[in-house]
C-alpha cells in the first residue's frame, strides 16, 4: 500500500512542497526477525522464511515455550508469533515497556489468513505484516493512520531515509496528519539552533552522505526499466544503491507503477515533487516538456531539490527513451 502526503525541502531562505510515498507502511524498518512457532507449526514458519526472510538481515525460527519471549527480549526488532494472539499478548504484556524501545510484534495463523500487527505497527510490525501479504495473509492494520490511509510522520520520516528523534512529539503530529493539518515537512539545513515545543516531530537523516535519483519517465515504463536506469545513472559516481536516500520525481508521476514497484524492490521511498517546486530547481538541460506542458525536466529538478545541498551530481540520461534519471546530493 502506497499513500501520499505533502512533503516540502527548505533550505535557511526558501521553502517548496510535494508529497511522499513509500513500498513500506511503517517509520522504522525491521531487520532481525525472530518467528516463535509450535513445533506442529514449524513447515509454516520455514515457508515463510523462504519466501520472504531474504527482505531482512537476519530470520530465525524458534520454537515456543512459556518463556521464549522474555528469553529473547530485547534480541530481535520484530516477533511473529505463529500462534493465537491470545497467547502472544499474554505473554509479552508484562515485557512491554516503552513503544520506541519494545519489539513490533506480529501474530499470523498457521493457514496464512491473517497477519495481524499487535505493537508496534509503525516500527516495523505493519511492515511485516505487508510483506505476509505477499504470501496471501490479509494485513489487519489497526493504526489510526493505516486506517485512514493517511501517511503518519513515522511514514514520512522512512520515505526520506530519516528517523524521529523525538518520539513522544509523535502522539500530536500524526492526530494532525488525521485532521490533514499537519503541512508539509519542512528542511531546515545548518548549523543553527531551534527551539521547538513538544508537539513538533524532529526527523534527522540517516546517511550523512546519500544521493538522489530524480527521475522522470514515459508513461507505462517499466519496473525493469527504471532498475536498469538507475544503476546506469550511478556507475562512475563512487555511489551504489545503499547509498540512496529516496527516489524523487514529479507529483504528475507519482503513481507510475513501474517506478513505485522498482521503489519498492530496493526498499526506497519516494518523494513527489509540486510543479511550483522543480520550477524553483530547475536543472540545465533543455526539456522537451517545459515546451510541451509547462512543466520543468522533472528528473534534474526533482534530484536538485531533494538533495541535502541542491546539487547536481550527474545530468540527466535516457534509457530506452522511456525513463530519465539524474542524481542530486
Amino acid at each position: 500500500m502506497s499513500t501520499d502526503t505533502n512533503d516540502t525541502e527548505t533550505d535557511a531562505e526558501e521553502s517548496s512542497g510535494g508529497h511522499c510515498s513509500t513500498p513500506d507502511s511503517d517509520g522504522e524498518v525491521a531487520e532481525e526477525i525472530a518467528i516463535i512457532s509450535f513445533e506442529r507449526k514449524m513447515d509454516t514458519a520455514e515457508e515463510i522464511v523462504a519466501d520472504i526472510g531474504d527482505r531482512y538481515e537476519s530470520i530465525d525460527v524458534i520454537e515456543y515455550h512459556g518463556d521464549v519471549f522474555a528469553e529473547h527480549w530485547g534480541e530481535y526488532d520484530c516477533f511473529v508469533g505463529l500462534m493465537a494472539s491470545g497467547i502472544a499478548m499474554r505473554k509479552t504484556a508484562p515485557l512491554l515497556d516503552d513503544k520506541w524501545e519494545d519489539p513490533a510484534i506480529v501474530v499470523v495463523d498457521e493457514e496464512l489468513t491473517w497477519a495481524i500487527p499487535i505493537t508496534g505497527g509503525h516500527h516495523g510490525a505493519n511492515q511485516v505484516a505487508d510483506d505476509l501479504a505477499s504470501m496471501g495473509a490479509v494485513p489487519a492494520m489497526t493504526t489510526a493512520s493505516e486506517a485512514a490511509d493517511k501517511q503518519g510522520v513515522e511514514k514520512q520520516a522512512k520515505a526520506l531515509d530519516a528517523h524521529v528523534v523525538n518520539g513522544d512529539s509523535t502522539v500530536a503530529t500524526n492526530l494532525a496528519v488525521l485532521d490533514d493539518e499537519l503541512g508539509p515537512v519542512e528542511r531546515l539545513d545548518g548549523p543553527k539552533a531551534v527551539m521547538v515545543n513538544d508537539d513538533v516531530t524532529v526527523l534527522k537523516r540517516n546517511k550523512d552522505d546519500g544521493v538522489v535519483l530524480g527521475t522522470g519517465s514515459v508513461s507505462g515504463a517499466k519496473k525493469e526499466q527504471f532498475l536498469d536506469a538507475w544503476e546506469s545513472a550511478l556507475e562512475g559516481t563512487g555511489y551504489e544503491m545503499a547509498d540512496v536516500d529516496f527516489v524523487a520525481t514529479g507529483t504528475r508521476k507519482e503513481d507510475e507503477e513501474g517506478l513505485l514497484a522498482a521503489a519498492e524492490e530496493l526498499g526506497l521511498g519516494v518523494v513527489a515533487f509540486e510543479k511550483e517546486t522543480l520550477e524553483e530547481f530547475e536543472g540545465p538541460t533543455p526539456s522537451k516538456s517545459k515546451e510541451l506542458i509547462g512543466w520543468p525536466g522533472i528528473s534534474e529538478a526533482s534530484a536538485i531539490a531533494g538533495g541535502r545541498e541542491h546539487e547536481l551530481l550527474v545530468e540527466k540520461t535516457s534509457h530506452e527513451d522511456a525513463v530519465t534519471v539524474a542524481v542530486g546530493r
